[in-house]
């Protein structure tokens, strides 16, 4: 897939208000700094589509933006950012699942983890609810560039070592890079295929 368009359409805190949802969509979601932002302007090849700061907890808002005329691309407000109160850790984690779990034409939800980093328990703990509310997800490892490929395999096989402790299957993983592009193919694919079988059931 290629994408030649790519348009900000909303943003809003109520999943109520989500637009309507007569395409496919897709959510963007990970800790703060995961490189969410980044990654989704190197996906659309924007780099101003999506916010980006050097200050973590940027995105607040539930933010859609239109892919081709054909698609929505959700971003979401990251979770684990310390330097935010609790209460507005729960706000943004309660409007996210209320989101995830209602949105009905969601077909895919990207968990967006940092490779360089071992399992850290708000990533696991997101995907075990996703999981025991059999939600669709794929793990999407981000900043690949900063890893060696030999160090970054054995990343990803500790993560699989962590899950398989809980999880009979793992969930779909693919591996990118914002600066270099890596893997930007791979993910924009793995939309098209699940948009194929889409359309093809709304014939």
């Amino acid at each position: 897939m290629k994408i030649k368009e790519a348009v900000f359409v909303v943003s809003n805190s109520d999943a109520s208000k989500c637009p309507a949802p007569d395409r496919p969509e897709y959510a963007f979601i990970g800790r703060s700094n995961v490189g969410k932002s980044s990654l989704i302007n190197a996906l659309t090849k924007q780099n101003k589509l999506a916010k980006t700061s050097s200050t973590p907890g940027k995105t607040q808002l539930i933010n859609h933006f239109l892919i081709n005329d054909e698609w929505y691309l959700c971003d979401l407000p990251g979770y684990g950012y310390a330097q935010v109160s609790k209460t507005e850790r729960a706000k943004f984690m309660g409007m996210v699942k209320n989101y995830i779990s209602t949105r009905q034409n969601l077909l895919n939800t990207f968990v967006l983890v940092d490779i360089r980093h071992e399992p850290l328990q708000n990533d696991l703990s997101f995907m075990q609810w996703m999981g025991e509310n059999g939600l669709p997800f794929c793990i999407v490892f981000t900043k690949a560039d900063k890893l060696g490929q030999g160090k970054a395999s054995k990343m990803i096989a500790q993560y699989k070592r962590v899950l398989k402790q809980t999880w009979e299957e793992f969930p779909p993983m693919l591996i990118t890079s914002s600066e270099t592009r890596q893997g930007c193919k791979d993910l924009l694919d793995y939309i098209q295929q699940i948009n194929e079988f889409y359309f093809e059931q709304e014939k």
